[in-house]
């Protein structure tokens, strides 16, 4: 049902939303009775009404003075149909402290989300603004019953890398999220979480903060649930003039017959409005292959690739019918005096690639590939060349062979865009890959002065915003993949402009490990991937996502030409299911065992189609695994196809939901089902 509202607040298709809201100190006298989302926002972000975020300003909390701040409203301009934007401002008549709220609602989903920006308009410096709550709101139920919070790991290069957490609240208790060490899915936290309410209800929360986030939820009471996030290290004064952001916080309410819905919500929406696009597609991630694999010692990485090899793999490719979507080359091609962590070199190592990279993009872009580097812009080590040529745009730790180049610095964010952009126009790079293999936030914290902590952060990931984003506007079809030790810098913000191609560093190619990250991310996005190294069925459905890279020896006479084609193929046919619903057939507990079947189910409704992946461990003495499926029509029929075998069965929607056996032979061993509705 929509209804549509015209206000001199916000002005967008309303789509109706049953579910109780309240906020801050007085929302507990609002009425518990079900309001819609949209309504809301326009109630909160008003004159006289205290808006769900909250900071300390002197010494004192926002909600004992932002109502009497002086307002304006002011409606932005949005080339999305499906996106209504707004700005809302508070300033202080007295100190000139203007704290701007940009306010995103989407009219097709029950999803709205803000950033803050705080600014300075006079010609002193502010009061100390602390403890910034871009969101400061209280969920709340007109039910009694549980509030389970659903969240995951960080990216640790563990098997239980985005490991799925099913947490009960409880009244009193606190679940206090933020990662390790300055990067944003960094080993304890990810910044995507589902808060599951009674009455077959929540919301889905995204944090866009590529640093030290936090979020801290607290039931309250039987029946609400209060959630504070924002940035963890802020204290600060404001010169004159000055203005700073902060996180972007994202709700997505949904209403259904369990937490799927809004997991499965969520994936629609992060591929409609948060997903790089080209030519107003979200873009399809690659199969890609490596041009390298590690030689004989002292070689590492790719530091003993040369242009001779690559042009005759790539040919070799062809040759052999397997020509993959994207070419990688990784770490180790720059003057590394081969040791692949020696970055700050970005220049070809010319022994090796005496002519560049252009016979290799040529050759790629020949047999119809795009071709991807590698680079680590932000960690620089002593004597390279980016080390010596400014100094002064590095923040650099004592004792610690390490400086991070600092984004935060205007003009060495102007010189890195325009030295990349250079290098990726001249030899004719298509997919820009950038990884991040260090903490950033001790050199953070050692550059900030007392009455600015936090600045530092800040402006460090405002610069690597505006250098992707200059990225890709000047390369309409590039694509950038984000790395940072594998997964650990994943959050609302980098999905918005690139996507984790590599998701985690755990063990190259251990298929256990791939299917439980598959497993893991997949309740939250749809766009990722990872590694492929051994050739089998098992190994290569473990480690099958939205997007793969193959490290294989296609010279060996172990496998065959055909063989390698049929993984291919396969990959290509199962891609876009993963762009669909996604949902888990075994449970969370001991998923990482080596002793236990895991299964999932891909489904597309617009398709009346989907399959089924299941494996068996090599320690799981259980020959079958018992699957309910989601998301068909119990009053329908459908054709199961077995991949392997090439069996075909007719099985009613009722019994696939009631309870399915899967046989699993082998250990460890895989199946792959089609299903289709008839």
């Amino acid at each position: 049902m929509r209804l549509f509202v015209k206000s001199g607040l916000l002005s967008f298709s309303l789509v109706f939303l049953f579910i109780s809201i309240s906020s801050g100190a007085e929302r507990n006298n609002q009425s518990t009775n079900s309001v819609n989302v949209h309504q809301w926002v326009i109630q909160h972000f008003s004159k006289g009404k205290l808006p769900p975020f909250s900071f300390v300003y002197g010494g004192k909390n926002s909600d004992s003075f932002i109502k009497g701040w002086k307002f304006l409203s002011e409606q932005l301009k949005s080339d999305d149909p499906n996106v209504s934007e707004s700005k809302y401002t508070y300033t202080d008549p007295k100190s000139g402290l203007s704290v701007k709220c940009f306010v995103t609602g989407f009219t097709d989903f029950p999803a709205v989300e803000w950033v803050l920006k705080f600014e300075n308009t006079s010609t002193t410096n502010t009061p100390v603004i602390e403890k910034a709550n871009v969101i400061n709101y209280t969920f709340s139920s007109k039910d009694k019953g549980s509030f389970i919070l659903h969240h995951a790991h960080g990216s640790n290069a563990e098997r239980t890398d985005f490991q799925p957490i099913d947490e009960s609240m409880e009244i009193g208790k606190s679940v206090y999220m933020t990662p390790t060490g300055g990067r944003s899915s960094d080993n304890t936290a990810f910044p995507f979480f589902n808060l599951e309410m009674p009455g077959h209800q929540g919301v889905m929360v995204a944090v866009g903060w590529t640093g030290k986030w936090f979020a801290d939820l607290v039931q309250t009471d039987v029946k609400s649930v209060s959630l504070k996030s924002g940035m963890e290290k802020l204290k600060l004064t404001l010169l004159p003039k000055e203005e700073i952001r902060t996180p972007k916080i994202s709700l997505l309410f949904w209403n259904g017959e369990d937490r799927m819905t809004g997991h499965n919500e969520f994936r629609k929406f992060v591929l409609l409005h948060h997903s790089r696009k080209i030519e107003g597609k979200h873009v399809e991630l690659p199969f890609a292959t490596f041009l390298a694999r590690e030689g004989p010692p002292p070689c590492n990485e790719h530091t003993c690739s040369t242009e001779s090899f690559s042009v005759a793999l790539i040919k070799r490719h062809q040759q052999f019918g397997i020509v993959p979507e994207v070419f990688w080359l990784d770490a180790g091609w720059y003057k590394c005096d081969g040791s692949w962590p020696n970055v700050g070199n970005w220049t070809p190592n010319t022994e090796n690639f005496p002519n560049g990279f252009k016979p290799l993009t040529d050759a790629a872009h020949e047999v119809g590939s795009k071709f991807l580097l590698w680079f680590e812009p932000e960690r620089v080590t002593k004597g390279t060349l980016f080390a010596n040529q400014n100094p002064d745009w590095l923040i650099n730790l004592k004792g610690d062979g390490n400086s991070l180049f600092n984004l935060g610095n205007p003009e060495a964010r102007v010189w890195l865009t325009n030295y990349i952009s250079d290098f990726l126009k001249k030899q004719g790079i298509d997919y820009y890959r950038q990884d991040f293999n260090f903490d950033p936030m001790p050199y953070w914290e050692a550059n900030d002065k007392p009455d600015r902590i936090g600045i530092s952060e800040i402006r460090h990931i405002e610069g690597l915003y505006t250098f992707w984003d200059t990225l890709l506007e000047r390369f309409p079809n590039l694509i950038i993949d984000n790395c940072a030790s594998g997964g650990r810098r994943i959050d609302l913000e980098t999905i918005s402009r690139s996507s984790p191609l590599w998701r985690t560093d755990y063990q190259y190619g251990e298929p256990e490990g791939a299917q439980c990250h598959t497993y893991g991310l997949n309740f939250y996005l749809p766009l990722h991937g990872t590694g492929n190294f051994t050739i089998s069925p098992y190994h290569f459905r473990s480690s099958m996502s939205a997007s793969m890279v193959i490290n294989w020896d296609i010279n060996s006479r172990e496998h065959s030409q055909p063989e390698l084609q049929k993984y291919f193929k396969e990959f290509q046919r199962l891609r876009p299911y993963y762009y669909g619903d996604y949902y888990p057939l075994t449970t969370t507990e001991a998923m990482t065992n080596d002793n236990v079947s895991l299964a999932y189910q891909l489904n597309r409704p617009d398709q009346n189609d989907g399959v089924i992946m299941a494996f068996r461990r090599k320690n799981c003495e259980t020959e079958s695994v018992m699957v309910k499926l989601r998301g068909i029509d119990s009053k329908m029929s459908y054709e199961l196809t077995d991949e392997d075998s090439q069996v075909k069965t007719t099985v009613s929607g009722e019994k696939l939901m009631n309870g399915y056996e899967i046989l699993l032979k082998n250990k460890p061993g895989s199946v792959l089902i089609w299903y289709k509705l008839l």
